[in-house]
């Protein structure tokens, strides 16, 4: 009877050193949030793709088998090494285009020209729309009456004509493509950023920041921009991947990127014309794009979810 005793207790002993090991052990922030990031599939999945973009725009001049610029009529359309052609050369493994410029090249360089409008025009934008909407959600009243009257006369214009008017009228380059895409898509950033603002300036913890004295700046970057971040990247990931595409199909339309800048919206327009010929110089900057795209709408799901007040527990 004696021996049962002592094996309950050592038992719950052991029960209880266990359990009160498990909370000291309890894991780091730091460690939850890394389950959260490697255990989502879509944000593992984007980001990787998206690091391969990025890795491979950085390294253009090294990995790229020649120059983007370098014409040579005499070997045009050789086709990728996946065709059965005599022409087929691994010296061009993506095959070259009309003017017998390097393919696998261009679409290197061309990543760069993506990233850049995308990453650009989504600052701009982001910098416009998310102080509108800050300001209106935060102050109301006039502030917020004013806010929305811009916001709805932006709504009120088609972005990609209004797009096609300015450069038709100032010109075409790289850097007034940015700063067109980036005056005319801030008006999402606006609209949410407004309705964050709106349900966070309620809470408990901003009114004892105003009791305390705290001065506006102070509570809006302190306090209610830390509880709208997730809604910032998710709306930050959207307007770059909707950036990079009217950027391609400005320089479809021919009025974005200039020849002979490698942009893979250009490089489609170029080839438009051999759709039902060399359906590959279509098809390699179409995947290229639809690639990048899918991977930064998969990147900002991801870090939408794991970045979601349910599920910093």
């Amino acid at each position: 009877m004696t021996d049962v005793t002592k094996s309950s207790g050592a038992s719950q002993g052991g029960s209880i050193l266990s359990s009160g090991l498990d909370d000291i052990l309890e894991p780091s922030p730091g460690s939850l949030m890394r389950k959260r990031i490697f255990g989502h599939t879509g944000l593992v999945i984007g980001g990787g793709v998206l690091l391969i973009i990025l890795l491979m725009a950085i390294l253009a001049p090294v990995i790229s088998p020649g120059d983007p610029y370098d014409q040579d009529l005499s070997r045009k359309l050789i086709p990728p090494v996946w065709h059965e052609s005599a022409k087929v050369t691994w010296d061009h493994p993506l095959g070259t285009d009309l003017l017998g410029r390097d393919y696998m090249t261009r679409i290197f360089y061309g990543a760069r020209i993506s990233l850049l409008i995308g990453f650009a025009a989504m600052m701009i934008s982001g910098l416009i729309g998310t102080t509108l909407g800050v300001l209106a959600g935060y102050f109301g009243g006039k502030v917020d009456m004013v806010v929305n009257f811009i916001i709805t006369t932006r709504l009120s214009l088609p972005v990609v004509l209004v797009a096609l008017a300015v450069v038709s009228l100032i010109g075409s380059s790289l850097t007034v493509v940015i700063w067109v895409l980036g005056l005319l898509i801030w008006d999402r950033f606006a609209v949410v950023m407004r309705s964050a603002t709106q349900q966070v300036r309620g809470l408990d913890f901003v009114a004892a920041a105003q009791s305390l004295g705290c001065s506006t700046r102070h509570i809006i970057l302190s306090e209610i921009m830390p509880n709208v971040a997730n809604h910032l990247i998710v709306i930050a990931t959207i307007e770059m991947a909707h950036a990079i595409l009217l950027e391609a199909a400005l320089s479809f339309l021919g009025l974005g990127v200039q020849p002979p800048d490698p942009s893979w919206g250009l490089m489609i327009a170029e080839a438009k014309g051999m759709l039902f010929f060399d359906a590959w110089l279509i098809t390699i900057p179409g995947v290229a794009l639809f690639a990048l795209v899918l991977s930064i709408n998969l990147l900002g799901d991801g870090m939408r979810d794991v970045t979601a007040p349910e599920n910093r527990n």
